[in-house]
C-alpha cells in the first residue's frame, strides 16, 4: 500500500480596514537629519524606536499651513527681513525618494525616504543659512497635505555634503494609493518660502505607491513542505497557520 500525503498550507490575514480613510487622522511618524549623520539602518531604527508620531501641523492642507504661518508673529521687522534678503537667494537642487517596507508585499509602502538638497547663494560673502522644511503628499494630485516638518539645520553654498532625508513610516489615513511629494523651504525667523521643489520638478517625487501600516499587515510567509514515501509517509510542518488545507490521496 502506497501512501502519498500532500499539505497546501495557507496563511491568511484577518484585517478590517477602514470604511472611510478618508475622513480618519491623517497620521505619519517621522525622523530626518542630515544624511552624512546617519545610515538607513540606523534612521530606521531610530523611526521605529523614536517618540515623535506627529507633529502640530500634520493633516493641514498647504494653504492652511501657509495662513497659519503669515498670521504668526515673527521675531524680525520687515527692515531686517528686506536687508537679509537682498543678500541671499535659496533653491532646492534636487529632491528623490526611496521605498523601503512593505510588509504585505502588495507594491505599496508603509515606509520611505525623501532626500534633498538645497542651496544657498549670497551675494555678501555670507555662504550659509539655516532653514526648515515643510513636507506634503498629494494623492492622485488633488491637495497638498503636509505630514512633517523638519528640524531647522544649516546650509552651506552649493554643497551637496548638507543633503538632509527625513524618513517617515505612515501609520494611520492613508489609503493604498500614488503620491507625490512636495517640499517646501523656508530660511528660519522668515514666514515666507525661499525654494520649493516636488513632483512637477522631477518623476522621482512623483507616484509613489504608499499605504499606511492599517493598511499593510506583517505577516509571516507562506511554507510549503511535501513528502511522498513507499510502504508509508509522513510530513513535518511548522507552521503558524489561520487556514490549512489538507489534500490527502491514498492508493491501494
Amino acid at each position: 500500500m502506497t501512501h502519498t500525503i500532500t499539505t497546501i498550507a495557507i496563511l491568511g490575514v484577518l484585517m478590517t480596514l477602514p470604511v472611510n480613510a478618508a475622513s480618519q487622522t491623517l497620521e505619519s511618524k517621522s525622523i530626518s537629519a542630515a544624511k552624512v549623520t546617519w545610515d538607513a539602518s540606523t534612521a530606521l531604527r531610530q523611526l521605529k524606536d523614536g517618540d515623535k508620531l506627529e507633529n502640530q501641523l500634520v493633516g493641514l492642507s498647504r494653504d492652511q499651513v501657509l495662513k497659519r504661518k503669515s498670521a504668526k508673529k515673527q521675531m524680525i521687522n520687515n527692515s531686517q527681513k528686506s536687508a537679509s534678503r537682498i543678500y541671499q537667494s535659496f533653491s532646492i537642487y534636487q529632491g528623490y525618494a526611496q521605498l523601503i517596507e512593505d510588509y504585505d508585499q502588495d507594491g505599496f509602502f508603509q515606509t520611505f525616504s525623501v532626500t534633498f538638497d538645497a542651496d544657498v547663494y549670497s551675494y555678501d560673502h555670507i555662504n550659509s543659512a539655516k532653514v526648515y522644511a515643510e513636507l506634503y503628499l498629494s494623492k492622485n494630485g488633488g491637495d497638498w497635505i503636509h505630514y512633517y516638518t523638519t528640524e531647522d539645520f544649516v546650509i552651506i553654498g552649493e554643497d551637496d555634503n548638507d543633503e538632509y532625508e527625513v524618513y517617515t513610516t505612515l501609520n494611520q489615513g492613508y489609503i493604498p494609493e500614488y503620491y507625490d511629494v512636495l517640499i517646501d523651504l523656508y530660511e528660519v525667523g522668515y514666514p515666507d518660502i525661499v525654494a520649493t521643489y516636488s513632483a512637477n520638478d522631477t518623476n522621482d517625487l512623483y507616484a509613489l505607491p504608499l499605504e499606511s501600516t492599517d493598511y499593510d499587515p506583517d505577516y509571516a510567509d507562506v511554507v510549503y513542505e511535501s513528502e511522498s514515501h513507499g510502504h508509508g509517509g509522513s510530513i513535518y510542518a511548522l507552521l503558524a497557520l489561520l487556514v490549512t488545507i489538507s489534500l490527502i490521496k491514498i492508493r491501494r
